[in-house]
Parts: C-alpha cells; sequence; structure tokens
C-alpha cells in the first residue's frame, strides 16, 4: 500500500467514527430524557412536597428514569430517595408532559402520576432536597413552582389526564 493510500483509507476510517461518534451524541443530546413526577398522597389526604436545593421552589418528588428501569420502578425510587416515604399503590396516570421548556436544564418527557404513600417524610437527599411539607390540598404553594410541576398539580386538581 502506497502513501497515499494509507492516508485515505485512514482519513475514510476516521470519518467513520466521527460519524458514529455523532450519531451516539445525537442520540444522547438530541433526544428527550424520561422522567417521572410523583402526586404522593397520604392516607389523610395530604399532598406531599419537596423544596429543591437548586432552585429553593417547591416541587413534587420524581427524576430521571434509570437505564433498565420501568415508570413504576422509577417513581417507587425516587419517591423514596426524596421523601423517604413508601408507595403503597399507583393511582392513576395524571398526564404526560413533553414541552421542551418544561425543565430549565433539558428537555425532558415528564410521566406524572397520583400515588398512595404510606411512612414517615425524611430528607434523604439533602443535596437534592432542602425541606419536604405534607399540604391539603387548599393549602398548596402558589406559583412559582418548579419545572411546570404547578399546571401538574392543577390539572390534577381538576381531575384531568393531561398529554402536553
Amino acid at each position: 500500500m502506497n502513501v497515499f493510500a494509507f492516508f485515505a483509507a485512514a482519513v475514510q476510517s476516521t470519518r467513520s467514527v466521527w460519524r458514529i461518534g455523532q450519531t451516539v451524541l445525537g442520540i444522547i443530546f438530541r433526544h428527550p430524557i424520561t422522567g417521572t413526577s410523583v402526586i404522593p398522597i397520604l392516607p389523610d389526604g395530604r399532598i406531599v412536597l419537596i423544596r429543591r436545593r437548586d432552585d429553593g421552589q417547591w416541587a413534587l418528588p420524581g427524576g430521571m428514569v434509570d437505564w433498565g428501569e420501568d415508570i413504576p420502578t422509577t417513581v417507587n425510587r425516587e419517591l423514596h430517595e426524596e421523601t423517604g416515604l413508601d408507595l403503597v399503590k399507583i393511582r392513576r396516570l395524571v398526564g404526560v408532559y413533553s414541552s421542551p421548556d418544561r425543565d430549565p436544564r433539558i428537555h425532558s418527557i415528564c410521566v406524572v402520576v397520583e400515588a398512595d404513600v404510606a411512612g414517615t417524610m425524611e430528607v434523604q437527599d439533602a443535596l437534592e432536597v432542602m425541606e419536604i411539607q405534607a399540604f391539603t390540598p387548599s393549602s398548596l404553594p402558589l406559583e412559582p413552582m418548579s419545572h411546570d410541576h404547578y399546571r401538574q398539580l392543577q390539572d390534577y386538581l381538576n381531575g384531568l389526564t393531561t398529554l402536553a
């Protein structure tokens, strides 16, 4: 093989690797990430919210679906990681929220569920959660709330199942 053929093959190989790299980066960074929000309902009917450390606002517990998890597993894991509460039962789907600007960090698709929960509220991840509090439906915090959680709560309180 002459020098020209060698360099031509090397350039072609580099282009192939670059195309593969671009495809992988496109998959990672150009597609929305799937997450969950949980509307946790205590046995007395109060709704549990967390105060996020990153923006200081009230929010629903939740987070990103890990590789190999389904939505119910993510709901259970995130609920316990953020509040210390245990999932008793997922009651219903409240909605799927996919607006590109709903999460200021990334484009995410959020599956929101209502869930019966039990246990003792206790901050598990102090780097993410500042405070946990239970509210009656009539005493929930007003806007602004983190992300689009105010809308999610309003849709829930209005009995809607939303695709947005």
